[in-house]
């Protein structure tokens, strides 16, 4: 297909005074899985919801799969999975009565005991939902999505609040998807899950797209491959013209009383910066380095973290 997955531009939606979504333009192409990244209250979920014609915008247009919401509604609901990020599922009713009941919502789809198998909820097919743990309970939301084999799947933060193993479970559910053809929209603040599952991504912010592509190609933006964030004792400083004429330092910012220097070889600025330290008589009260993620890329934009409000 040509056409794309979705296609909005212009996207505008207001609670009163307060602008969640600010003009916004996004393209998804069939057949990936396309993430948007952003802090609580950035517009992340206001605008899956305008995508899923949960709520309608303010102003701007929406195309899913070539149709639009005001007069194509019903072959939309049969062409797309929905996540919610609170999905509410009936205590006394067992997985396979829960699928059964979102499975005829539809006019075709997938049968229930091979969507139960997809999601690795054999075991649990008889028992009620309030008896299933948190991952189980996320895996049967996932499961309902995909009743009618969609070709697009919306997810909302669909791991936020779950441990590794359950966390990991499901991105092989939407790597089995991806997979298969189909197209994923998802919104995450885990940067792993980011990194792992997209082949692109928005970050954004305020309601607006402050940056857009692959994930390596957003961290490559920032010109360095480490970051090493350091915090000194006594409330001592150092002036960041300083700190950026250290070898391999391309960028320094200061996010969260530290003081964040982005980095081409770790072996090279570390050395030096403690060199420094010693002249200046300067006591660290912290010191830590990684390799730089999307949570950087977003720092190094807005000079927040991705997880503040």
């Amino acid at each position: 297909m040509s056409t794309p997955a979705v296609n909005c531009k212009g996207l505008v939606k207001r609670y009163g005074d307060v602008v969640a979504v600010d003009g916004l333009d996004l393209e998804i192409r069939v057949g990936e899985c396309f993430g948007l990244l952003g802090p609580n209250g950035a517009g992340k979920t206001t605008t899956v919801e305008i995508l899923q014609g949960l709520l309608p915008p303010d102003a701007g247009s929406v195309e899913v799969l070539g149709m639009r919401w005001e007069n194509q509604e019903r072959s939309l609901r049969e062409r797309m999975g929905t996540q919610l990020q609170d999905t509410q599922l009936p205590d006394k009713l067992s997985v396979v009565e829960v699928l059964t009941l979102f499975r005829s919502f539809y006019r075709a789809g997938r049968p229930v005991e091979d969507v139960i198998d997809m999601v690795q909820l054999r075991e649990k097919r008889d028992v009620w939902v309030k008896n299933l743990s948190g991952g189980q309970r996320q895996r049967l939301s996932v499961a309902c999505s995909l009743v009618s084999d969609p070709e697009i799947l919306f997810l909302d933060e669909p791991t936020t609040g779950l441990d590794p193993q359950s966390r990991h479970q499901l991105w092989r559910i939407i790597g089995d998807f991806r997979a298969g053809g189909g197209t994923i929209l998802l919104t995450t603040h885990h940067m792993e899950e980011a990194e792992r599952l997209c082949d692109r991504v928005a970050v954004i912010d305020h309601g607006k797209v402050i940056a857009q592509g692959s994930p390596r190609a957003l961290i490559e933006s920032l010109g360095a491959e480490h970051v090493v964030q350091f915090a000194l004792a006594n409330g001592d400083s150092i002036d960041h013209a300083t700190l950026g004429s250290l070898p391999g330092v391309e960028r320094v910012s200061a996010v969260d009383g530290r003081t964040q220097l982005t980095v081409m070889h770790v072996h090279e600025a570390v050395p030096a910066l403690m060199t420094l330290l010693q002249q200046r008589r300067a006591e660290l009260s912290e010191l830590t380095t990684h390799h730089a993620t999307l949570e950087d890329v977003f720092i190094s934009l807005t000079g927040r973290h991705l997880r503040d409000g």
